[in-house]
């Protein structure tokens, strides 16, 4: 049987990730606070970042920016997708 959690971005009751999905402290309260749904909703939202903002995850600069995005997700009211940005 799969955990649930009060997900942070849904406001209600999902099933939990099923492993921490990034390392560390951040990590851990993802893994603690947010659903399935809820970390797929993040998954879209960092391909519109990475894509508009040309970003190369391997580079420190961008692996620092994303987490700090990630951390506005989910924590601190939410990630702006680039002005620029239109959806299709």
């Amino acid at each position: 049987m799969s955990r649930t959690v009060q997900c942070l971005v849904l406001g209600e009751e999902k099933p939990g990730l099923d492993r921490l999905p990034y390392p560390g402290d951040l990590g851990q309260r993802i893994f603690d606070n947010v659903s399935q749904e809820g970390w797929k909703k993040w998954l879209g939202h960092q391909t519109i970042l990475i894509n508009e903002y040309r970003l190369v995850p391997i580079e420190a600069k961008d692996r620092k920016f994303l987490e700090e995005e990630m951390e506005k997700f989910f924590f601190k009211g939410g990630s702006e997708a680039p002005a620029e940005f239109k959806p299709e």
